[in-house]
């Protein structure tokens, strides 16, 4: 399905569309807590995507008073939140805790209705609580999260996971590909990609010439080819072709200085070569705060950094610190400010 925005002449845009995830994990209990501590003009700026009767349960569990109201209803009172319904299907089976085919395929409609949201102009911004990758793989729709879903979903060729916190932000080359499969991802043309939509979202939220540096891929940057020549064969010609062209750009710049560097406030962001190289340091310094951010898509998509935690789902024990965070990044976002 391609991306079109089509206009919706007298309907209420929303900030931000919250997607349930996977029903059977702590998404619909985080994103009550969420809600619940907003103030009644924030929640009248959210509206959330999945079932009614889910809600109404997790509102229950994290003792939050909320009435769930179908989009394009009468509704008023503080307490109100609008719905976009994707109801369960009848006579699925959707354990606490679980994987189950039946979750994984709300948690995939529950997006597929969000991003007609932002298609129909009813929303700016998704948020998406967690999913749970096999029992998306189970229900048949097979995507490697929530990134690949979306690019598949909106016709987008390529994207890019940023993590986003107030000390330190990543952005990488390769996320969810085996470590073998990132080196080959290294190359001049996808460097240059990533630079360019890490660039351009730090310019939408305000910040005129971000300050990216690139990590490089090998110890001490290969260390004049002894350990590897990937950073001078790939990386370097990459960072000199997007200095000519204007960017604010420095590398490669070794792994083990970079994000030290960057936290430091030397960076803006940090392009990552593979996976965990972006991960660990972000994760390391703002665990509950980091936010997962879509960026090269035809819409905007943010994102708690954890997972479904079925261990503890439906006791009402989940946090909701990292949804929070993301919803208050999507609303920067919508408004197109920068912090």
């Amino acid at each position: 399905m391609s991306m079109s925005l089509r206009s919706n002449p007298g309907a209420k845009c929303y900030e931000i569309a919250i997607t349930m995830g996977d029903p059977a994990g702590i998404g619909p209990e985080i994103i009550c807590r969420a809600l619940k501590a907003m103030s009644s003009a924030d929640r009248a700026s959210a509206i959330v995507v999945g079932d009614p009767a889910i809600y109404r349960r997790a509102a229950v569990s994290v003792d939050a008073e909320l009435i769930f109201v179908p989009l394009d209803q009468p509704s008023s009172g503080d307490h109100c939140v609008a719905i976009s319904v994707v109801d369960v299907p009848m006579g699925a089976d959707i354990p606490d805790g679980q994987i189950s085919a039946g979750a994984g395929d709300m948690a995939f409609r529950c997006v597929q209705a969000a991003v007609s949201l932002v298609q129909s102009g009813r929303a700016q911004v998704i948020v998406t609580a967690p999913l749970n990758k096999a029992a998306l793989h189970e229900a048949g729709h097979h995507y490697d999260g929530h990134t690949g879903m979306l690019a598949a979903l909106t016709g987008a060729p390529s994207s890019f996971m940023l993590l986003a916190s107030e000390t330190l932000s990543t952005l990488h080359v390769s996320t969810h590909v085996s470590l073998r499969e990132a080196i080959d991802r290294v190359t001049p043309e996808r460097i240059i990609a990533t630079v360019e939509a890490g660039n351009a979202h730090l310019v939408a939220l305000g910040l005129s010439a971000p300050r990216i540096a690139v990590a490089g891929l090998n110890p001490h940057c290969g260390e004049g080819g002894i350990f590897g020549d990937e950073d001078s064969r790939c990386i370097a010609p990459a960072v000199e072709r997007l200095r000519e062209r204007g960017f604010d750009v420095s590398g490669p710049i070794s792994a083990d200085t970079v994000f030290y560097r960057a936290s430091k406030g030397e960076f803006d962001l940090v392009v990552a070569q593979y996976h965990d190289q972006g991960h660990i340091p972000v994760k390391l310094i703002a665990f509950d705060t980091t936010v997962n951010v879509s960026l090269g898509l035809p819409l905007q998509r943010t994102s708690v950094d954890h997972g479904t935690a079925f261990d503890i789902a439906w006791q009402g024990k989940a946090d909701a610190t990292n949804m929070r965070s993301a919803i208050a990044y999507a609303r920067r976002l919508a408004s197109g400010r920068h912090s």
